[in-house]
C-alpha cells in the first residue's frame, strides 16, 4: 500500500476512488454487468496526475524534507541491485567491526569495475534495525576508508549513495572515536586519485554525509535533502522550540535547488512526477546515466589533475567571483 505524505492528503483520496472504481469494475465483470467505468477512470488518473505535477512542482523545503525521508524511496540495495553487475561485498573494517549501516563492495558498472560504497536505512523494521537506520558508526568510516584506499590502488572509480539522518550519536560512537572516524573518511574522499562521484539519493545529514560525499561530482535527486544538521536539530538549537522546524528547512537552504546555486553541487538529477519513490525503477535509471556521463569525463584525467580539480571545486564553495 502506498504511504502518502501530509499533503498528500487529496491526491491519496482520489487514488483511493480510483481504486475503489477498480474493484467495482472487476467485479461488474465477472457477474456480466454492462456498466462501464472507465471513463470515470481515466478522467480521475488525469486529475490526479495534474495535482500531482502541480503539487511537486511546489514544493516547500520542509515537504522535501518529508520527500527526501519517504520510506519507499529507493535505497542503496535497490541502485546496486539494478545498476551493478556482479556485486561483491566487502565487510570490515580490519580494525573493530563491520557496520551493517555502511555498506560497499566491488562490482560492474556499464562495463567498468567500481567500488560502490553508501548508507543502507532499510526497508521495513527489521531491515531498518539491523541496519541501524542507516546511522553509520565509526566503523563503517573506517571500512569506507579501507575500501577507497583499495579502489585507488588499483585505479579503480568510486561511487558514493548517501541516505543518512546523520552519523550514530549514541555512546559506542564516541567511544571508538567518530568525529575521528568521519574526519579521515571526508579526508581519503578529498585525497583520492581516481574519480568519486557522489550521490545524495534521500537524506544528506550532517558530518555523517560529509564523511562519504566529498566527491569529485556531488549531484543530487531533485528532492533530497543536504544540510550540516536536521532541521529539527537546528529548531531545537536555534529557537529551543522542534516545532519551528518548518522555518528552519526554509532557512538553511536544504534542497538540491539551493545548493546548486550555492555551488555546493554539481548537478541535480531530476525525479519523476510524484518523487523518486513512485517510479524507483526510473529514477534508478536516470541516476545511473548521469553517473556514466559524469565518470565519462573524469576518466580521461589523472590522478594529480584529479585531487588538483577536486580540492579547487571544494575551495571554491562559499567564495564570490
Amino acid at each position: 500500500m502506498h504511504t502518502y505524505l501530509d499533503f498528500e492528503k487529496s491526491i491519496a483520496e482520489l487514488e483511493g476512488k480510483i481504486q475503489e472504481l477498480k474493484a467495482l469494475a472487476t467485479q461488474g465483470a465477472q457477474q456480466g454487468s454492462s456498466v462501464n467505468m472507465q471513463d470515470e477512470i481515466g478522467r480521475l488518473e488525469q486529475k490526479v496526475g495534474q495535482q500531482l505535477k502541480e503539487t511537486y512542482a511546489a514544493l516547500t523545503p520542509w515537504q522535501k524534507v518529508q520527500v527526501a525521508r519517504h520510506p519507499a524511496r529507493p535505497h542503496f540495495v535497490n541502485y546496486v541491485g539494478k545498476l551493478i553487475e556482479d556485486f561483491t561485498p566487502l565487510a570490515g573494517d580490519r580494525a573493530f567491526a563491520d557496520d551493517p549501516a555502511i555498506l560497499g563492495g566491488l562490482g560492474r558498472f556499464r562495463g567498468r569495475s567500481v567500488m560502490v560504497i553508501g548508507h543502507e536505512k532499510g526497508w521495513d523494521t527489521q531491515s531498518r534495525i539491523a541496519h541501524n537506520f542507516g546511522l553509520g558508526k565509526p566503523d563503517g568510516y573506517r571500512k569506507a576508508v579501507r575500501l577507497m584506499s583499495l579502489a585507488e590502488r588499483f585505479n579503480i572509480p568510486v561511487i558514493t549513495l548517501v541516505d543518512t539522518a546523520g552519523a550514530y550519536p549514541g555512546r559506542e560512537g564516541e567511544e571508538r572515536a567518530q568525529a575521528e572516524a568521519i574526519a579521515r573518511s571526508t579526508d581519503r574522499c578529498l585525497s583520492l586519485g581516481v574519480p568519486l562521484i557522489a550521490v545524495i539519493i534521500g537524506e544528506g545529514g550532517s558530518g555523517g554525509a560529509v564523511g562519504l560525499a566529498a566527491g569529485s561530482r556531488v549531484l543530487m535527486l531533485e528532492h533530497s535533502i543536504y544540510s550540516v544538521i536536521s532541521p529539527e536539530g537546528a529548531a531545537s538549537i536555534l529557537w529551543r522550540d522542534s516545532a519551528k522546524s518548518q522555518d528552519a528547512a526554509t532557512a538553511m537552504k536544504i534542497t538540491a535547488q539551493s545548493l546548486y546555486e550555492y555551488g555546493v553541487i554539481d548537478r541535480i538529477i531530476p525525479e519523476p512526477v510524484g518523487g523518486a519513490h513512485r517510479e524507483p525503477d526510473n529514477i534508478i535509471r536516470v541516476t545511473g546515466d548521469a553517473i556514466d556521463e559524469e565518470l565519462r569525463d573524469l576518466e580521461k584525467l589523472d590522478a594529480a589533475t584529479i585531487r588538483k580539480q577536486r580540492r579547487e571545486k571544494f575551495l571554491a564553495i562559499g567564495r564570490s567571483g
